[in-house]
């Protein structure tokens, strides 16, 4: 048996009927929806990481590829934690840029938020920050694709951790009118982390751009501000 069949054997073994019941339903795979046709097992993000530890030593990039093409939602979340214990592990540069550039190979299948908000700004958004390499980002937050928007806006999570925000504020203004509510909330949760750094630098730019943000961004960037201030920008009296 090889790795790629042991490790999918290992999360059936973990999978739970109810949770295979309640997870597509919760991602969205109906016909139209955002995560539409994808599969799901039951298995909990905990027990995922759990068989993410005893792997990701000993996985190759190719075998993590095809554990990342797989049509269930587990494997491919599986195969990015490991990527991600794998780049975090790397005392090498150039094993890095391999698994960067494996990253931004397989991005087809990182295609939902979780895929997205748990691997993008470990791997990406860090190798970004650490070689000044902001185009990479950039031209994420250009493309047409949604997800690749919104792993440019949540891969400057590094950068916010460092105290670097002009990248967020780029990228969130960039798309603050993107169609989808995914966006939304992604840019205001984004903006909520750089509040939580810096809180002058959100209310510096919420008073320039809160009355043409959406309700659900606004609402995720001022959640933890004081509660006659978040008042104060819901009503507009800023």
């Amino acid at each position: 048996m090889n790795i790629v069949d042991e490790i999918k054997n290992a999360l059936a073994d973990l999978a739970i009927p109810e949770k295979a019941e309640f997870f597509p339903k919760f991602f969205k795979t109906g016909k139209g929806e955002y995560g539409e046709g994808d599969l799901f097992l039951g298995v909990t993000v905990p027990d995922q990481r759990k068989i993410a530890k005893e792997f990701y030593p000993k996985i190759s990039l190719k075998d993590l590829s095809q554990l990342l093409s797989s049509p269930y939602h587990e494997h491919r979340l599986t195969a990015l934690i490991m990527l991600v214990y794998q780049f975090e592990k790397s005392r090498e540069q150039s094993v890095k840029k391999t698994i960067v550039d494996f990253y931004l190979n397989h991005l087809e299948h990182i295609n939902n938020w979780d895929l997205v908000d748990t691997s993008c700004y470990k791997i990406l958004g860090r190798y970004v920050f650490e070689n000044q390499e902001e185009e990479l980002l950039r031209k994420l937050s250009l493309s047409d694709v949604m997800w690749h928007k919104r792993i440019a806006v949540v891969g400057t999570m590094y950068h916010i951790k460092k105290d670097c925000f002009a990248l967020t504020k780029e990228f969130v203004q960039q798309n603050l009118h993107h169609p989808h509510d995914l966006m939304h909330k992604a840019n205001g949760w984004l903006l909520r982390e750089m509040g939580n750094r810096d809180q002058a630098e959100l209310i510096s730019f919420l008073n320039q751009h809160y009355h043409q943000m959406p309700r659900t961004c606004l609402r995720y960037a001022i959640e933890k501000l004081d509660e006659n201030l978040r008042q104060d920008y819901l009503k507009g009296r800023i």
